[in-house]
C-alpha cells in the first residue's frame, strides 16, 4: 500500500493546506509528531504511521491482519468466487486478504495471509530469495543421485533452478529449502528426476513456521513474528497487492 506522499513535509503541507515553509517551520519547530517523536523534513510516511500536528491527529495509523493459515489439499491459492473450492470460501473471513506465496491445489501448508501491500510484494517478489521450506513425499525410494540433484539444481522449463537445501527424511520423504517460486516447480523437478509427488507440505516461509497448525486453522502473527519478518526482508519494493 503506496504512502500518501514521499515526504512528511509533502504530507502536511497537503493535510494541514500550509504553504512549503509554513510545513518546515512546524516540523523544525517540533509541532509535527509520526508515532509520537518528533517528524523530519523528508521522513517517508508508512500506512501505519500516524501524524500530530499540535496535538491534533492529522493521519490515523492503519492496521493490517496478518495470518498464517494451513491450505488444505484440494483448496485453490485464489480468492476469485468463480473459481470452486476457493480460498476465500474457505476462509470464510470477515476482511480481505491475499494470499503470499500460491500453493497449487493439490499441495498444502503453511500460507501466509495479508492486506499489506508492502509485505506482500516484498516477499512475493520473484528476486528477493525468501526461503520457502517443503517437505516432500514421492512414489518411490529416493536414491542419493537424486538428491544430490535437486540439490544443486534441475532443468525445468528451459532454466536451471537454484541450488536448494535438501535432507532425506525417510526412504520417500524429504524437506527443500528453496529461494525462487517457479510454477508447480518441486513436481516438476521430481517429474524430471523419474518421481511423482505423492504429499507436498509447505512449513515455513522465512521465518514463519507451521507449527502446530491442523489443515483448515488459521492464527494471528505475533507483534514478534511480524516484526522479525518484515527486519529480515529487502526493502525495496512496488507496495501493492492484487487486484
Amino acid at each position: 500500500m503506496k504512502a500518501i506522499t514521499s515526504s512528511l513535509r509533502h504530507f502536511v503541507v497537503q493535510k494541514a493546506r500550509m504553504s512549503n515553509q509554513e510545513a518546515v517551520q512546524a516540523i523544525a519547530a517540533g509541532r509535527v509528531l509520526v508515532n509520537g517523536q518528533k517528524g523530519q523534513l523528508n521522513q517517508a510516511l508508512r500506512p501505519e504511521d500516524e501524524v500530530q500536528l499540535d496535538g491534533q491527529v492529522l493521519k490515523e495509523p492503519q492496521t493490517f491482519t496478518y495470518l498464517a493459515y494451513y491450505k488444505p489439499r484440494g483448496v485453490e491459492s485464489t480468492l476469485n468466487p468463480t473459481i470452486e473450492h476457493n480460498l476465500a470460501q474457505a476462509l470464510n473471513l470477515n476482511v480481505r486478504v491475499f494470499p503470499v506465496g500460491r500453493l497449487d491445489k493439490e499441495s498444502e501448508g503453511l500460507m501466509l495471509l495479508t492486506d499489506d501491500g508492502a509485505l506482500y510484494n516484498r516477499i512475493s517478489h520473484a528476486e528477493s530469495h525468501q526461503e520457502k521450506e517443503y517437505v516432500v513425499t514421492v512414489d518411490k525410494p529416493l536414491t542419493p543421485d537424486a538428491l544430490e540433484q535437486l540439490a544443486s539444481g534441475v532443468v525445468i522449463m528451459g532454466q536451471k533452478t537454484r541450488p536448494a537445501q535438501v535432507q532425506p527424511l525417510g526412504e520417500k520423504t524429504f524437506s527443500i529449502v528453496l529461494t525462487q517460486g517457479l510454477n508447480r516447480q518441486i513436481r516438476r523437478m521430481c517429474y524430471k528426476l523419474g518421481y511423482a509427488v505423492e504429499r507436498l507440505v509447505r512449513v515455513r516461509m522465512v521465518n514463519i513456521e507451521l507449527g502446530e497448525l491442523l489443515p483448515g486453522e488459521w492464527l494471528t502473527l505475533t507483534d514478534e513474528q511480524i516484526h522479525e519478518l518484515q527486519q529480515g526482508l529487502p526493502h525495496q519494493y512496488i507496495p501493492n497487492l492484487p487486484k
